[in-house]
């Protein structure tokens, strides 16, 4: 078993791809892949053909719905790539991942009015200050200034965006850049290299500007540098690269590079930025214990469940060295073996003797490991403080049960499996309404986990929209006998009370209290009473649940023989059953306390949202840390919040969220009360 400290690969990187849906993450990897040769085919998201998005469930809805792993070798170097799922509903797989990633590539298309997609993986990156570049994809498409794109999108960037090329526009088609780092000029060749030209005299004052606006956002974190602009200095070439490197690694910047990837356009180009200017094995939380560590540390980024090889552990080896059939240590204590060690070309894992620090591979069959682990060889190294990404707070639920009883325990077996692959689906049981809930971040996500459950594990569930825990309360008081009396022979059954019952004010649940005086009824039989008076209290006479309800044991009367506790139980239902009607029920729906996040453009919208689905408006704050962004609080019923993600997010890009938690509950009458009573009496 290997140890020592960082001993990797010399040019060992792990690289995130990351972006919104459609800006081309899947196709650039594709790109990266067929131009350094580790394919050599180049596949084709229109048809189905690219290395990643293999599963039946990316290929249906072509779309990426898991995180996809890729290696390649690029000039000596070599790169891990992780491209993550564009759609937000998928997101905690970005989360996860770039949790051990040296860099991210944020991809996005040139469109201003597509920007605000970009926010939530940018402001994620920023505060875990890990080091990304934008890709502008799709240069050949864009129809305004690179200058305007990236002014639109600065004030969603805590960290200043430095254009490092401008592109050159020929009858307003980008036909190529000039690097501004480099200062050379290139046409792009389709499916080939750049090639370098002379740079147009009519766009060298422009570039001339370019580069000196560059220059002076590195000097705002070198003083020789910012030294040299005001003494008119050019700067040596190999200074302004260490600039970039440094600042970059740092996250002080995010450095702005332009291409086509379905044309292979700019991908070298990023390729080289990557392999100069990203670090191996970044500074993450663990580096201080990978420093000094004499095993091997591997941080597990993805879950994946296969067919053939079972559990899948996908960790970045921090340092030292992982071999088949090493005993492995979380940081929990638990050992497990490890059982074939991977190399992952999309859903292919192709098997190798072991894996140094800097690698990403997969770990075969590591049972006790859970996604943000890091696991150890030696048993004391594996960190004890060591804080994971926490799972999504779920905004999307639906019901769930199977046709026959007997498959409720596969059906919780298979859906902790998928959990473990995506911690941000959740499977809990009501113990309100008694229903399996299937709870995630979206419609589409959850219906991926659905399909997910029939093509692996051969499991088809129904699904329904989840039952909001009515309530219901009294609004008068009432005085009522219930008397239970019954003669067949031998020994009877006979039980007398009277209760008096009235209202409590909201919130303060259910009381029984013991009045009786005289013995009418004997003390061992009153704890019957209460038990029969909650039996009823359990379903009242709207058909739900009664709250806010004070009981008392007034008065009664009793047998010596034909007395019993069951007996009483029974006439303590029987006097709620017959008093509850008369007592002015009314229903009660919970009422939750929401907070909304948007960017402000939409916020206006979101009022009329709240409004329309009988919502009440609390108030609005800016989001702490998110130029731009607004905080709504509302409170509003539960059964509104069934697909309020889906409206929100159709209003913002995609980007707006909220999260909840229970406030009250509130009266509800006329006619929305009577359609739930009524809809609760026919089923």
């Amino acid at each position: 078993m290997s140890g020592g400290a960082l001993r990797s690969h010399p040019g060992s990187r792990c690289i995130a791809l990351a972006g919104p849906y459609l800006s081309g993450k899947t196709t650039l990897l594709e790109s990266i892949l067929h131009v350094c040769g580790a394919t050599t085919r180049k596949g084709s998201v229109a048809d189905g053909s690219t290395l990643g998005d293999s599963s039946p469930e990316a290929r249906s809805h072509h779309m990426s719905v898991e995180a996809n792993i890729a290696s390649c070798e690029y000039l000596g170097d070599r790169l891990h790539f992780i491209d993550c799922p564009g759609s937000i509903e998928f997101i905690q797989e970005s989360l996860n991942a770039v949790q051990g990633c040296d860099a991210a590539v944020i991809v996005c298309e040139p469109d201003a009015g597509k920007l605000l997609a970009l926010q939530p993986f940018l402001h994620y990156l920023q505060t875990h200050r890990i080091p990304h570049f934008l890709f502008v994809n799709k240069i050949d498409q864009a129809k305004g200034q690179i200058r305007d794109l990236l002014a639109a999108l600065q004030p969603a960037s805590a960290a200043p965006l430095v254009l490092r090329q401008v592109p050159i526009w020929n009858e307003g088609i980008a036909k190529g850049f000039i690097d501004l780092a480099l200062e050379r000029a290139y046409v792009y060749r389709e499916h080939a290299p750049s090639e370098i030209i002379e740079s147009p005299a009519e766009m060298q004052e422009r570039a001339k500007a370019a580069r000196y606006e560059m220059l002076e956002r590195l000097a705002d974190y070198d003083d020789a540098l910012m030294e040299e602009l005001l003494s008119d200095i050019a700067p040596e070439r190999d200074e302004v690269f260490v600039n970039l490197s440094r600042d970059f690694a740092a996250a002080q910047i995010v450095p702005v590079l332009l291409g086509s990837a379905l044309n292979d356009n700019g991908v070298r180009r990023l390729l080289k930025a990557l392999r100069h200017e990203t670090p191996p094995v970044t500074a993450l939380a663990a580096r201080r214990q990978a420093e000094t560590a004499k095993g091997a540390l591997c941080h597990i980024l993805k879950t994946t469940h296969t067919a053939h090889a079972g559990k899948l552990s996908i960790g970045r080896v921090l340092c030292g060295k992982l071999r088949d059939g090493d005993t492995v240590y979380s940081a929990g204590g638990e050992s497990s073996r490890i059982a074939g060690v991977f190399h992952m070309m999309g859903s292919q894992a192709n098997k190798c003797a072991d894996a140094e620090a800097g690698d990403l591979v997969a770990l075969g069959k590591l049972d006790p490991v859970r996604t943000g682990d890091i696991i150890a060889t030696q048993r004391q190294e594996a960190p004890q403080d060591w804080s994971r990404p926490e799972p999504l707070a779920p905004v999307y639920s639906v019901a769930v049960s199977v046709a026959d009883h007997k498959d409720e325990v596969k059906l919780t077996s298979a859906i902790a499996r998928i959990s473990e692959d995506d911690p941000s689906i959740q499977l809990i049981h009501s113990a309100e309404t008694h229903e399996l809930l299937l709870n995630g971040q979206g419609e589409m996500h959850l219906r991926i986990a659905l399909e997910r459950l029939r093509n692996r594990y051969g499991l088809s569930v129904e699904t329904s929209i989840p039952t909001v825990p009515y309530r219901e309360a009294i609004r008068k008081p009432a005085v009522q006998r219930g008397r239970h009396k019954r003669q067949s022979g031998g020994h009877g059954q006979f039980g007398d009370v009277v209760l008096d019952i009235r209202p409590l004010p909201r919130g303060e649940g259910f009381v029984f209290e013991d009045k009786i005086t005289g013995g009418v009824v004997p003390r061992n039989y009153i704890p019957g009473v209460e038990a029969g008076v909650r039996d009823y209290l359990q379903r009242g006479p709207l058909g739900f649940p009664v709250v806010d309800v004070a009981v008392a044991l007034i008065d009664g009367s009793y047998h010596t023989v034909d007395s019993s506790e069951q007996a009483f139980r029974t006439a303590g239902r029987l006097a709620m059953q017959e008093a509850m009607p008369n007592c002015a029920p009314v229903l009660l729906e919970p009422i939750l306390h929401v907070e909304i996040v948007v960017p402000n453009e939409a916020t206006a919208k979101v009022n009329g949202i709240v409004s329309s689905r009988r919502g009440q408006i609390l108030g609005y704050d800016a989001r702490a840390g998110w130029p731009g962004w607004d905080q709504i609080s509302a409170h509003m019923p539960q059964a509104e919040l069934r697909d309020l993600i889906t409206e929100l997010r159709s209003v913002s890009q995609g980007v707006g969220a909220y999260n909840w938690r229970f406030d009250h509950l509130q009266e509800l009458t006329g006619r929305l009360a009577e359609e739930i009573v009524a809809s609760r009496k026919a089923a």
